[in-house]
């Protein structure tokens, strides 16, 4: 099961798993997104593939007007997966 909702204006967590059977939920919530945006991922248990793609595909898009992703409150398992990804190098880590 995954959930996504607003923290606060600045602030978006994700909750459950982030796979193929959830990404169309994520990409059209997280489309909404036009500037700098924190995503919690306290909750968030796990990432696919196309999970990965789609953030990239929001930071790309992000970055392009000086904004991008905060990835915050990332498991240590997460981290060695989005460090894996090469995600260090264009999202800022929390």
């Amino acid at each position: 099961m995954f959930e996504i909702s607003r923290l606060d204006p600045d602030t978006v967590v994700l909750n459950g798993r982030l796979d193929a059977a959830s990404a169309s939920a994520a990409r059209n919530f997280l489309d909404d997104i036009e500037s700098t945006c924190r995503l919690d991922f306290t909750e968030l248990e796990y990432i696919a593939s196309v999970g990965l793609g789609l953030l990239a595909s929001v930071q790309k898009r992000l970055m392009a007007t000086g904004d991008g992703l905060i990835l915050a409150n990332l498991s240590p398992h997460l981290r060695e997966v989005l460090t894996l990804a090469g995600f260090e190098g264009i999202f800022e880590f929390e």
